[in-house]
């Protein structure tokens, strides 16, 4: 699982990691959250609109849905088949940035990423750090979304939430994203690597 706050880079990184491990005879599931599915993909649709003011429990509820049915109906029928599944944010996404950037009870919000994927829990996960600075320069060329629209307090928590998962939790780890995607990508491979018995 690629993780980490908004603009730091898992869609590139990503890309680029599916490309490295293809070539190295893997086969890949290169996936999303939200999304991965129709369904959850037209949820996506909705939770990142602008135009809806939506409360965080009915975020939390909508999310853990597409969850379900990307796990559901993608990841673990691809896992059963033997595939590697590379996907850009799972349930770190919502700890980070329901539970403690919106502020709701940590304990629920990990009841409810165990019922939308049935207790199934990544093998490895990388976590791309930047500096807010980043996040506001990066982000000059794009449309924000309504996550993207939310206040710098509340990035500031999702930032601190997630360097503090990737310091406490087993097979995580934390990755500067405040360098040349060359960079980022070489240090992404070695992290990986040893977990699927690969050279860098």
């Amino acid at each position: 699982m690629l993780e980490g706050p908004d603009r730091t880079g898992k869609s590139t990184q990503s890309r680029l990691l599916a490309r490295f491990l293809k070539a190295r005879g893997c086969k890949i599931l290169h996936t999303r959250e939200p999304g991965g599915t129709g369904f959850a993909e037209a949820i996506r649709e909705i939770l990142l609109d602008p135009r809806h003011d939506v409360h965080p429990i009915s975020e939390i509820l909508l999310y853990e849905a597409a969850r379900a049915q990307h796990t559901h109906e993608k990841i673990l029928p691809a896992l059963k088949a033997g595939v590697t599944v590379l996907c850009e944010r799972y349930t770190l996404s919502t700890t980070a940035y329901q539970g403690y950037g919106r502020g709701l009870d940590l304990k629920a919000v990990s009841v409810l990423n165990k019922i939308a994927t049935s207790g199934l829990q990544p093998d490895f996960t990388v976590v791309f750090d930047m500096p807010d600075s980043l996040f506001v320069s990066r982000g000059k060329k794009l449309k924000a979304d309504r996550l993207e629209r939310a206040s710098a307090q509340f990035r500031a928590r999702v930032r601190r939430a997630y360097r503090l998962l990737a310091a406490k939790l087993p097979r995580t780890a934390l990755i500067r994203a405040d360098r040349s995607p060359e960079e980022v990508q070489r240090e992404l491979r070695e992290k990986i690597a040893p977990a699927l018995g690969l050279r860098p």
